[in-house]
């Protein structure tokens, strides 16, 4: 996925996680503190996920969409390529969720295997679209927390709430060295393609391959690097994150209030 953002009249483009990084730094919503960001994100989260109803589920989506695009400044288009990936994984465990096993022909949709039958109900399509409405709620609350908060301030947030640092330090780590992995697979990749090595499924494959045994080594290899630099910086097994202070206000308390109180009476009307 590519973000982009103009520059003394050219653009500048951000691969991958590198787009949500620059994201969430321009946010609109990075000026809030970052710990009542991570507790409105859990309890949007929990509430999602304990209320159960597809109408929470379509809000959470909705609302935490228009915040995204609009609060957090995220292009549209953006927006949905960021949601593709989740998007293909949840489908597919949610038509897994739909196919039943039995003995017997049931169901509205069938096939037989082996002396089987798979088969599929309306029931099991309502369960299956409940499932995965709620997750994408879900990922919607999470994405609005990693497009709003720069990595560095979601873990000095976390180490606030009493995270473990051991947690937090791996945490901003790994997210650090995705980056340096993801450049140095991109342009191995154009190397490749520039000697055309996709010119067929075969060649591919073996591209491939090697890719992925030259990212091994590399990444050892790039690792023992940072980490001489990061020693060499004063590095002592311990991380300190710079934070703003940001105090939390009161309208900001109270719309969360009323947007929880939103979904518990959106439960409420479903039953009704």
């Amino acid at each position: 996925m590519k973000g982009y953002r103009r520059h003394k009249g050219r653009r500048e483009h951000f691969h991958g996680t590198a787009a949500i990084d620059f994201y969430a730094c321009q946010s609109g919503i990075r000026c809030w503190n970052g710990c009542f960001k991570v507790i409105s994100t859990v309890l949007i989260l929990v509430m999602c996920l304990a209320l159960d109803a597809p109408v929470v589920s379509g809000f959470i989506i909705l609302t935490m969409g228009a915040l995204n695009v609009k609060g957090n400044r995220v292009r549209f288009k953006d927006y949905l390529v960021l949601l593709k990936i989740p998007i293909v994984f949840l489908v597919l465990g949610s038509l897994t969720a739909a196919v039943e096993i039995s003995a017997d022909p049931l169901g509205n949709w069938r096939v037989s295997l082996y002396g089987m039958w798979l088969y599929i109900s309306k029931a099991g399509i309502w369960r299956a679209a409940e499932l995965f409405l709620k997750t994408m709620g879900a990922v919607s609350a999470m994405y609005f927390l990693a497009l709003s908060t720069p990595a560095g301030e979601l873990a000095a947030a976390l180490q606030r709430l009493h995270i473990p640092r051991l947690f937090t330090e791996l945490m901003h780590m790994i997210y650090r060295f995705i980056f340096i992995l993801t450049e140095v697979q991109r342009t191995m990749k154009m190397a490749a393609v520039s000697r055309l090595g996709d010119v067929d499924f075969k060649t591919s494959c073996t591209t491939f391959g090697l890719i992925g045994g030259n990212l091994l080594i590399l990444s050892l290899k790039k690792a023992n690097l940072y980490y001489d630099a990061m020693v060499s910086r004063g590095y002592k097994g311990e991380f300190f994150f710079w934070e703003e202070e940001k105090n939390v206000k009161a309208w900001q308390v109270l719309l969360l209030l009323c947007y929880l109180t939103a979904l518990m009476l959106l439960r409420l009307a479903e039953e009704i």
